[in-house]
This record gives structure tokens, sequence and C-alpha cells, in this order.
């Protein structure tokens, strides 16, 4: 019987900047799954572990080249969850990245205000919109 690591060699790829391409199954989401003393992994997360050891506690494994079919252990590296997900391209990693709202008001220290839901507001346009309806900035 073959060993993972030459299960896994075996249904890899050398794809373009230097990713390992996963040809074996790939399941909706876009990564790859191989079986491991009869459970399936994910292979990505199967070849960190064979390459580097155990992924740290409460870490996941995020593919520094975005390709989530990729399994070579140098594309990959252990971060928390917050993290993975602002290095994407999720519309909360979009959002965490602007630097000014969609008028152009710098989100900084002064023109900046977090709601109840975490999400940043500008001040500047929040000003301009109380204006507009009619009440001073004194009483809102």
């Amino acid at each position: 019987m073959r060993s993972v690591a030459a299960r896994l060699l075996s249904k890899v790829r050398l794809g373009e900047g230097g990713c390992w391409e996963w040809t074996a199954h790939v399941k909706p989401n876009g990564y790859g799954q191989i079986k491991v003393g009869g459970r399936p992994q994910y292979a990505h997360r199967v070849a960190y572990e064979l390459a580097r050891g155990p992924i740290p506690e409460g870490l996941v494994i995020d593919h520094l080249c975005r390709r989530r079919h990729c399994v070579n252990p140098s594309h990959l590296e252990p971060v928390t969850q917050r993290t993975n997900v602002l290095r994407g391209a999720s519309a909360a990693a979009r959002r965490a990245r602007q630097t000014h709202c969609a008028r152009g008001h710098v989100f900084d220290a002064a023109n900046t205000y977090l709601a109840r839901n975490n999400t940043r507001h500008c001040r500047a346009c929040a000003r301009t919109r109380t204006r507009r309806r009619g009440v001073s900035c004194a009483s809102a």
C-alpha cells in the first residue's frame, strides 16, 4: 500500500506560478479532497501537515497563491480565520481595504466611526445627511 505522501503527489500536476494543481476530486467549493485513513480530508491541509507538521490550534490554511486547488506547501500559510478572510476577495475583505468612503473622504480616526454592527462610517457624509434632513448637528 502506498504512503499518503506518494498518493498525494500522484494526484498533482505542476501549474503556473509554481502551483501544485490537484487533479483528483475537487469539491464544489474548489478545494481538493483525499482520503486519509478512510476519511475525506482537504488535500491542501494534508500536504501542509506532511511537509511542515501539524497546523497550529485555532489557525486555518491560507493559499498565498489564491488558488484553492493548489497543494504546494510553500504556497500555504497558517493564519487566523480573520486574516484569511481579509486577504480574500469577499465584500468584507474589499470593505476592510477601503481607505476612503464612496464620496472620497478619508477613513481616518477623526473622520470615521463604527456603527453597532462594527462597520465603518464616514463622519463627513453623516453630517451632510443630517443637514439635508434639516436637523442641526447639535441636536443629532
